[in-house]
């Protein structure tokens, strides 16, 4: 299977991920920041497709402070990122032994989300085939405690086709202050089979149709958006 995961970049994946979106960090800083009125005691935080398991450590280490009994589940699929989830895992071990965290290297899809507060989604559903990801919407709702939030980001299509253009070949130019334009071409080659974004209105229908009431997209760079959802 394609590496489609670029776990195996120079810069490694954290920081390739934030030099090939702008604003990237500050995206995650707000997802942090946002978990706080959300995570609770005795209850399930889900991070899908929780790569190196990075935002799920952070989340952990900000909440601590009034949630040391929430449990973390971080879930990932992609092989090229299982090094640094064990690493992780035996660190927070050993530097946070209170900490409730599991790593479950499986399909989100099998997953079934309960008792949850939070469930966060960081450029993951993109990567789901399309018929899945309405369903996958409807169990994050139902495993969602009343109150409770799905923090997402994922990248879009415009449903203006000049716009679509504009955006895309401005984000092209923010890319190569970091990535050659052959590098560019080649990853968006490796993608073209398995990244398929939706439009903010398929987005929002879907979490609508899954009986969310409150949807807010709270960040926007170029053709990435970040969005909460409250249940």
């Amino acid at each position: 299977m394609t590496d489609f995961t670029f776990s195996h970049r120079q810069e490694g994946f954290d920081e390739h991920i934030s030099w090939s979106i702008r604003g990237y960090d500050n995206l995650l800083n707000d997802v942090i920041s946002f978990s706080r009125y959300f995570v609770e005691n005795d209850t399930n935080v889900v991070d899908l497709g929780c790569s190196t398991g990075k935002t799920t450590e952070r989340m952990l280490l900000h909440n601590k402070d009034h949630c040391k009994d929430a449990t973390y589940i971080g879930i990932e699929n992609a092989e090229g990122f299982y090094n640094n989830l064990n690493e992780r895992e035996k660190s927070l071990t050993k530097n946070e032994p209170w900490a409730q965290i599991e790593f479950l290297k499986s399909d989100v899809r099998d997953y079934t989300f309960k008792n949850c507060s939070l469930v966060t989604s960081i450029f993951t559903l993109q990567f789901m085939p399309k018929k899945d990801r309405r369903e996958i919407i409807k169990k994050i709702y139902n495993g969602l405690n009343s109150g409770g939030a799905f923090i997402f980001a994922e990248k879009i299509y415009t449903e203006n086709a000049f716009i679509q253009d504009m955006l895309t070949f401005n984000y092209y130019d923010f890319k190569r202050e970091k990535f050659d334009a052959q590098d560019i071409m080649d990853k968006e080659k490796t993608l073209r089979h398995m990244l398929k974004p939706n439009t903010w209105p398929e987005i929002e229908s879907m979490l609508k149709t899954a009986g969310f009431k409150s949807v807010q997209v709270f960040w926007q760079n170029f053709i990435f958006l970040g969005a909460i959802a409250i249940k």
